[in-house]
């Protein structure tokens, strides 16, 4: 039912492919910049499937409460659209349930907003059965109030001197209902995987391998970089968004540690809060690493924006405090970004496909563990088998040796491991 209610309000875009872009800028200044935006949105668009024939960025001084845009920059937009035969017009901006519903009015044509375009591409991407949740999610919460363009067509009907609600007013709470109730339904779903994937997690605290969680907007090469360290073959593609889901991979650093390296979705200007939301127990993977790797494509014209966004939804989930990598990639490709240093704590420039690069990177990846491991020399007897086992898959053996019935070891452990081995310290 709810697949139906939202097919029929999209006015069945997935079968229009002609898309006519719209963005708009409030100072001069900002055009180019503006530009750059539709020409992101335009990315976006291409990776849903569709095809550009034609942009156009419009100068105004606000934004319209009812319309987005003045009623004579949409009939300028609804010309504009007409010449180049588009069937879609789409906005790169999040617009209300009452703006659309006027702007279509006046461009008769169906309309996406950026905000709904990022949802369906992300429906479109999305694998496992968590992704796909959280997308019916988000899809779900994003239409409850625009589902009063898919009944405007049943006027309300009269009875005597007053008016009762009509068959559209009636279909719009019936919808309302049971679109409310499969949230519900989809929000227990997902809190139930959330519990798997904590479970997951604490076994790997109990493990207490360091995790490094790497994190960027999209596009930028997190994956490229996660398959280029541990050949896990992630899906990578030169689109935005080319993988939603989560992956995790263990690697061992040039000085013998063994860490997690997780790849998590990437992030975006302008990311739908529904989104946000409903990726959250996705994105808190992030929240539970030891150091944070944000992947930067050095070589984009809007490269400072793209880090500031990152940041941003750090902060929103409360993340900013974890020690954070700067990783600039794609630093073969001639771009000078050397201005955004000063944006960034500790960078350092690779090239996550040539593999350029890497060994400042893993010196520095070693150097933030270091507060996380020490030095233990230990005594164990070789009854505590299990101990000795663990000793040696999960700590850095710097020396082993036998003495009568002890195993003596000189190990680096992380911190955390202390009270499970204080009782075989050695003077």
């Amino acid at each position: 039912m709810e697949e139906r209610l939202y097919e029929d309000v999209r006015h069945t875009f997935s079968r229009l492919k002609r898309a006519f872009l719209v963005g708009w800028y409030e100072a001069v200044s900002l055009k180019e910049r503006c530009s750059e935006h539709v020409g992101e949105l335009a990315f976006l668009a291409k990776t849903y499937g569709f095809e550009i024939v034609g942009r156009h960025t419009f100068h105004s001084k606000k934004v319209y409460a009812a319309t987005y845009l003045s009623k004579g920059k949409l009939e300028e937009i609804k010309d504009l659209a007409i010449a180049a035969d588009a069937e879609i017009l789409i906005f790169d901006d999040e617009l209300s349930p009452n703006q659309e519903r006027n702007i279509e009015r006046v461009l008769k044509k169906a309309l996406l907003s950026r905000t709904e375009l990022i949802l369906e591409i992300f429906a479109q991407r999305a694998h496992t059965k968590e992704a796909k949740l959280q997308i019916e999610l988000a899809k779900t919460v994003y239409q409850l109030p625009r589902l009063k363009r898919l009944w405007t067509h049943l006027s309300r009907q009269s009875s005597g001197g007053g008016f009762v609600k009509g068959e559209g007013e009636r279909q719009i709470e019936l919808d309302r209902r049971l679109l409310r109730k499969r949230a519900d339904q989809l929000k227990r779903e997902i809190a139930h995987i959330a519990k798997q994937r904590v479970t997951k997690r604490q076994a790997r605290v109990r493990s207490a391998i360091p995790t490094f969680s790497i994190i960027g907007y999209t596009n930028a090469g997190k994956s490229t970089l996660l398959n280029a360290l541990t050949h896990a073959n992630v899906f990578v593609e030169d689109k935005l968004f080319a993988t939603l889901d989560t992956t995790t991979r263990q690697y061992i650093l040039p000085n013998g540690l063994k860490i997690l390296l997780t790849d998590t979705v990437g992030f975006i200007r302008k990311i739908p809060h529904t989104l946000v939301d409903a990726f959250k127990s996705t994105l808190e993977e992030a929240l539970h690493a030891d150091v944070l790797l944000h992947v930067v494509d050095s070589s984009h014209p809007l490269a400072q924006e793209h880090i500031e966004t990152t940041l941003s939804v750090l902060k929103e989930l409360h993340a900013d405090h974890l020690p954070l990598i700067t990783v600039f990639n794609k630093a073969d490709c001639g771009q000078d970004f050397q201005s955004l240093y000063p944006l960034c704590k500790e960078a350092i420039a690779i090239s996550a496909l040539r593999k350029d690069g890497f060994d400042a990177l893993l010196q520095a990846m070693e150097m933030h563990l270091q507060h996380l491991w020490s030095f233990y020399a230990l005594r164990v007897p070789q009854s505590q088998s299990k101990l000795i086992a663990f000793l040696r898959k999960e700590g850095h053996v710097l020396h082993l040796e036998y003495e009568g019935n002890d195993v003596v070891f000189d190990v680096e452990l992380p911190k955390v491991l202390e009270d499970k081995i204080s009782a075989f310290r050695r003077d």
